[in-house]
């Protein structure tokens, strides 16, 4: 509101100034990120393009719309110049503008690019993931057309869900990493940079954020494994304490510190 008013798009005082979060209101979801082992479980899996609309998401951490998006035109020397976003059908700008930094490609993730754009024909412009008519591919039908069906099989008879037959119960084969959307590939990024040791400012700067806080807050998820080895750190640098000489309530020396005492002070 304060921005609204600002821009001169309000006048007046803020109607929600004294509005306040019910204390009964349920607490908000646990956000999902992805470890580097299930992406490359995930891509073993997809077939192209869905794959590769997936590693980029993976190892650039680009939103949705902005996967939907991308040109070829914005893939060159080595990085993506992301120009644009695409949501609900709608062309838009990044989302801010340290949305419209570069962002590096990374080997791997370029010759996926490369054999993807040999497929497609060798263009030199043009959306990077098209559909049959040359425009953007719609990512929400690869979901479910592509990668739904291939990480959701049956544990019997090993069939995707979809082609499951019918005289047994579809169990899911929970050896298939699960898909928890496109989003939690970019935290996954931030989440496995986080992992390798990479600053938190350093991040914020691949992910485009804002504000350092939005990538601390959301997009950095710390595992139990990350927990105990922080905690054997501690324990580790944490000086051994010298052994002290075991003795009673008056200071009586004990030699025998496995004896049992007769009486109890």
């Amino acid at each position: 509101m304060s921005l609204a008013k600002q821009q001169d798009y309000f006048r007046g005082e803020n109607p929600a100034r004294d509005s306040a979060i019910s204390p009964n209101a349920p607490e908000p979801q646990e956000t999902y990120a992805y470890t580097l082992e299930e992406v490359q479980a995930i891509l073993s899996l997809l077939p192209e393009p869905a794959a590769t609309a997936f590693a980029v998401a993976a190892f650039m951490g680009l939103r949705h719309g902005e996967v939907q998006g991308l040109l070829w035109e914005n893939f060159r020397d080595g990085e993506m110049y992301v120009s644009r976003s695409i949501w609900n059908g709608r062309v838009t700008d990044t989302k801010t503008r340290k949305g419209r930094a570069p962002v590096p490609v990374i080997r791997q993730l370029a010759e996926r690019l490369e054999m993807h754009r040999l497929r497609c024909g060798n263009p030199k412009a043009g959306p990077i993931f098209a559909n049959a008519v040359g425009k953007p591919l719609s990512l929400g039908s690869v979901v479910n057309r592509t990668i739904l069906p291939a990480l959701n099989h049956c544990e019997t008879c090993h069939k995707p869900e979809l082609d499951h037959d019918e005289d047994h119960e579809f169990k899911r084969d929970a050896s298939r990493p699960e898909w928890h959307g496109w989003h939690a590939a970019r935290r996954g990024l931030g989440s496995n940079l986080y992992r390798l040791g990479v600053p938190d400012m350093v991040i914020q700067r691949i992910l485009r954020h804002a504000n350092v806080s939005t990538t601390a807050t959301y997009y950095i998820k710390t595992a139990a494994d990350d927990v105990r080895n922080a905690m054997a750190k501690l324990e580790n640098s944490i000086p051994v304490a010298k052994t002290k000489t075991l003795t009673d309530t008056f200071g009586t020396l004990n030699l025998d510190s496995t004896a049992v005492p007769s009486t109890v002070n």
